[in-house]
């Protein structure tokens, strides 16, 4: 190996030698550079910026089949239910009332009321503008057998955003039961009054009172309180209606059966 043997000098065997060699090394060089060259090449999305292949398309999730979730439906206090604001009673549903539309007292006055959350006269809430207050007048029932007497609702609806105190006394706000086939009144919860003429109670903001009025079917006369007028309605549809100072008139109607 050290001598090379042949018809030529050594010096050109060891020449074509090195040349072999530096062959091999510059092979090996451009093997290592390509397998580098190729390990580190980073890719593109599409646009010329290096990172991951773009997501084609997003596809959103189902919607809610549900509904929206709403406030429970009566949202509103109740009226007369527990303390009232400003130092004022809570009353209780159902508690009798000494004045009030169909409180009437008297002979023959007919009215049985019911009442809410009464206050005093005195008391420091303010009394309700006539602007924020809205009347509705009901019948339970829109017919009556000839054993049941008519049951009568007032609501007084407060649309504004301050509690205030509102006068449902007989003489204040009027209920009066007409027989429809006459147009004449045969009954009036002004006609001989027992107790004040004025009651107030307090109306909660955006909320009501409710009075109640059961009709024992008698008639009633401002100037026959001793001695009211003999007899009972007869069957016919009856129409009823509640007037007060500066509030539109509120009517409904309900029907007295024959036998």
């Amino acid at each position: 190996m050290r001598n090379p043997v042949g018809p030529l000098p050594s010096s050109i065997y060891w020449r074509r030698r090195a040349v072999l060699a530096s062959v091999v090394a510059l092979l090996a060089l451009l093997a290592v550079w390509t397998v580098s060259s190729g390990g580190g090449k980073s890719s593109t999305n599409g646009k010329g910026e290096k990172g991951p292949d773009p997501v084609a398309s997003i596809t959103p999730g189902p919607s809610g089949t549900g509904p929206a979730i709403s406030q429970a439906p009566g949202g509103r206090a109740e009226s007369g239910a527990g303390a009232g604001k400003n130092g004022e009673p809570g009353g209780t549903p159902g508690t009798a009332a000494s004045a009030g539309p169909g409180s009437g007292g008297g002979t023959g006055s007919g009215g049985t009321g019911g009442s809410t959350a009464q206050v005093p006269a005195d008391s420091p809430l303010p009394t309700c503008a006539p602007s924020g207050l809205q009347w509705e007048v009901k019948s339970v029932k829109n017919e009556y057998e000839t054993s049941e007497k008519p049951r009568l609702e007032l609501v007084a609806r407060n649309v504004s955003g301050t509690t205030c105190k509102v006068d449902l006394g007989p003489k204040q706000a009027v209920l009066t039961i007409l027989q429809a086939s006459t147009n004449k009144a045969v009954w009036s919860s002004a006609d001989c009054p027992s107790g004040a003429g004025n009651a107030f109670f307090r109306v909660p903001a955006q909320g009501d009172t409710k009075q109640s009025l059961e009709w024992d079917r008698k008639f009633s006369a401002a100037d026959q309180c001793q001695t009211p007028p003999a007899g009972s309605a007869a069957p016919d549809t009856y129409v009823v209606e509640v007037k007060s100072p500066g509030m539109p008139v509120a009517r409904t109607s309900f029907v007295l059966k024959q036998d």
